[in-house]
């Protein structure tokens, strides 16, 4: 898929901005009616799947892995992915770097912010009129993989530790990615080198979701749903889950 392809966005307000005026209501924009948010805490729900991917790859064990893996897929659309082998310590760089990156000036990252008719940079996805409702919080989105695809303001422009970090991750993702989708294929009973050769040269996209505190929850929503347009996401949480 062309990087060109994936889609524009209006220029929107800062969320996060907004969250430091000590609001005690919700703006209009934000606000939906009736409230739609349950009490998540107190609603149960089944246990996702979680993959091992050392077992997946463990002549062992790797049959009742797949079998695993293939109901995942089939009955939930994704999965928890546990010794996956992605560097600890890369991913707790990436964990405490990207926070920084948000928590710089707005006069700094107004050099990175959205521009009319385009979805990368900082702001939100899909803004298409002026009346939508928007989602409380903000992202920063890019498209990393192939390098000749990359903003030039973007990428390249990025602060060097967070630079160097996401270009190690995103490598570390890629390898990561075809992995998954060639045991993906092996469960289909496809041959996987042809599910690598649609992904392996592909188009990576990073996106960063900053979830501000709120007023009033109940009445907005952070992330709207919505169906990613990818062959795979994988998402990795900063941090716990918190109310204020």
């Amino acid at each position: 898929m062309e990087a060109a392809t994936l889609g524009t966005s209006l220029p929107v307000p800062c969320v996060q901005e907004l969250a430091k005026e000590s609001l005690t209501t919700v703006p209009t924009r934000y606000s939906r009616d009736p409230p739609i948010i349950s009490d998540i805490a107190a609603a149960s729900s089944p246990q996702i799947p979680v993959i091992d991917m050392q077992r997946l790859i463990s002549e062992q064990f790797m049959d009742l892995e797949l079998d695993k893996l293939d109901h995942a897929c089939k009955e939930w659309g994704f999965f928890q992915l546990i010794n996956h082998g992605v560097n600890d310590s890369l991913v707790n760089k990436v964990k405490g770097e990207i926070p920084e990156f948000f928590d710089l000036p707005m006069e700094e990252k107004r050099k990175y912010w959205q521009t009319a008719g385009e979805m990368e940079g900082f702001g939100q996805a899909f803004v298409v009129s002026e009346e939508q409702k928007l989602d409380w919080g903000d992202i920063f989105y890019m498209v990393t993989l192939p390098t000749h695809e990359r903003k030039p303001h973007l990428f390249p422009k990025l602060p060097q530790p967070l630079r160097d970090t996401l270009e190690a991750y995103s490598a570390e993702l890629k390898n990561l990615a075809i992995k998954i989708l060639y045991l993906m294929a092996k469960a289909l009973g496809m041959k996987p080198d042809d599910i690598k050769d649609l992904f392996e040269d592909g188009c990576q996209m990073m996106r960063m979701n900053y979830y501000p505190p709120c007023p009033q929850p109940e009445l907005v929503i952070g992330l709207n749903s919505h169906t990613n347009a990818t062959g795979l996401t994988i998402l990795l949480q900063m941090s716990d889950v918190a109310t204020r």
